[in-house]
């Protein structure tokens, strides 16, 4: 249910803004849904104890007084509903659609080695190739014996393990016994 509401305030942002407002209005919606991790934060936003003018006033405060009037009043609205702990859905939903409009999307190498630079670009290129969208890929280590791909907002994954493969060598050889 919150993804779907979260839908409408982002598509209502999409409307009403430029692509260089969206690119920077994710930055900090990013930011502010990264404070949700925090514990005393997240309890401050979600208690009933606290109004819904405080909550809001809380984050806007946190914008400072240099930012952008339309984020603000974007901020005001959703906490005047009483939505503000949809701000870390509405921050995932935005630079979805940021990806989506560019069709630039973020992936992860996951493997036990490290892949070289000329590896990860190959890697990249054949994404391309296949979803004819543009993939950058980051690398983190694993203790995976082998290399799994994963591109989450285009829905990718592809896992190539040597145990996997083990699996299934020995299965075909049984089977054809």
């Amino acid at each position: 249910m919150e993804e779907l509401i979260a839908n409408r305030y982002v598509n209502a942002l999409v409307e009403v803004t430029s692509a260089e407002q969206r690119v920077a209005f994710s930055e900090v919606l990013s930011t502010i849904a990264g404070l949700f991790d925090d514990a005393n934060v997240s309890e401050m936003l979600s208690s009933p104890l606290v109004s819904k003018d405080q909550k809001t006033a809380f984050v806007v405060d946190g914008l400072g007084e240099g930012s952008d009037k339309s984020l603000q009043n974007f901020i005001k609205i959703i906490g005047e509903n009483g939505r503000l702990d949809l701000l870390p859905t509405i921050a995932r939903r935005l630079n979805q659609a940021i990806q989506k409009e560019k069709n630039e999307y973020e992936g992860v190498v996951t493997s036990s080695n490290t892949l070289s630079d000329a590896e990860l670009a190959d890697l990249q290129t054949s994404l391309k190739t296949y979803t004819g969208s543009i993939i950058n890929l980051t690398q983190e280590q694993s203790d995976l014996d082998g290399i799994k791909v994963s591109v989450d907002d285009l829905g990718i994954e592809v896992n190539f393990s040597k145990q996997r493969v083990k699996e299934q060598l020995i299965d075909f050889i049984t089977k054809s016994l």
